[in-house]
C-alpha cells in the first residue's frame, strides 16, 4: 500500500512538473526567437542554408566550426554563430556576448583561412 501511494505521488509530481516547482507556464504559440526581426531582413543569398554546395566551401565551413567549438572559453552564443563560406571567403554572423569574444571567434576562423578571407558581421548582444 505504501509503495502505491509513493508511486502515485511520484507520478503526480512528474505530471505537474514546473507547477510543483513554481515555474511559470510557457505559451507555445506566442514565443518567438530573439532574433526573428533580424533574420527577416537578411539577404536570402547570404544565409547559411543558401550557401554554395562546393566541396571546398563545405569543408572550410566544417573546419571553422570545429575551431570555434574547440575554443571552450566561448559562450553558447559564440559556438552557434552562422558560418557562411563562398569561394573561400568565410562570413561570420550572429550574436556574441562581448567584443573580446567577437575577436576570439574571428581569430578562430582566421586560424583556418587567412585573416583577409574572414568577413566579420558578428554583433555584441547587449
Amino acid at each position: 500500500m505504501h509503495n502505491i501511494i509513493r508511486s502515485t505521488m511520484l507520478a503526480l509530481a512528474v505530471a505537474c512538473g514546473g507547477v510543483m516547482l513554481g515555474l511559470p507556464a510557457q505559451s507555445q504559440s506566442s514565443a518567438k526567437p530573439d532574433n526573428s526581426a533580424q533574420n527577416k531582413n537578411q539577404n536570402p543569398s547570404g544565409t547559411a542554408d543558401n550557401q554554395p554546395n562546393a566541396t571546398t566551401d563545405r569543408q572550410t565551413t566544417a573546419n571553422v566550426r570545429k575551431a570555434i567549438i574547440a575554443d571552450k572559453d566561448l559562450s553558447m552564443y559564440a559556438h552557434n554563430v552562422k558560418i557562411i563560406t563562398k569561394d573561400g571567403t568565410v562570413t561570420l554572423k550572429g550574436p556574441v556576448k562581448s567584443d573580446d569574444e567577437k575577436q576570439k571567434v574571428v581569430s578562430d576562423a582566421a586560424s583556418v583561412v587567412s585573416a583577409d578571407k574572414v568577413v566579420d558581421q558578428l554583433t555584441v548582444k547587449q
